[in-house]
């Protein structure tokens, strides 16, 4: 499992012109799920996305000092299978990555998980 994590003031995600999710501060997640990926992995990752001191101390200013939990920050979680892409030959190679119905079901999973360890209304998937 891999997630690419950017700390934001505000983010969405716009299909067709239209606007799907978004979020207030927080993070935005690029979540990529492998297809050896467990169950164990994804308790990891969510943990870690949680735990992540990425924000300044409300208090002092001090950087790297707070969580996305500490901040009541939002979470946009996006899907996305190209970050286990390999390029063989000037082509990418997704072999790596989860197929679409098993990794549907664990990104799901993913998502009620982090709602369980969080807050489910800050939580935001695709």
């Amino acid at each position: 499992m891999r997630a690419i994590v950017q700390r934001v003031s505000s983010a969405s995600v716009t299909v067709n012109s239209e606007v799907v999710s978004s979020i207030a501060e927080g993070f935005m997640v690029l979540v990529g799920l492998g297809t050896d990926d467990t169950h164990e992995d994804m308790e990891l990752i969510a943990q870690k996305i949680l735990n992540l001191k990425a924000f300044p101390d409300p208090n002092t200013g001090a950087q790297w000092k707070a969580t996305v939990v500490d901040r009541g920050g939002e979470l946009l979680c996006v899907s996305q299978f190209t970050l286990f892409a390999k390029i063989i030959k000037n082509k990418p190679d997704f072999h790596k990555a989860m197929p679409a119905e098993s990794s549907k079901s664990m990104y799901t999973t993913f998502l009620e998980r982090m709602g369980t360890l969080y807050d489910p209304l800050k939580i935001k998937g695709n």
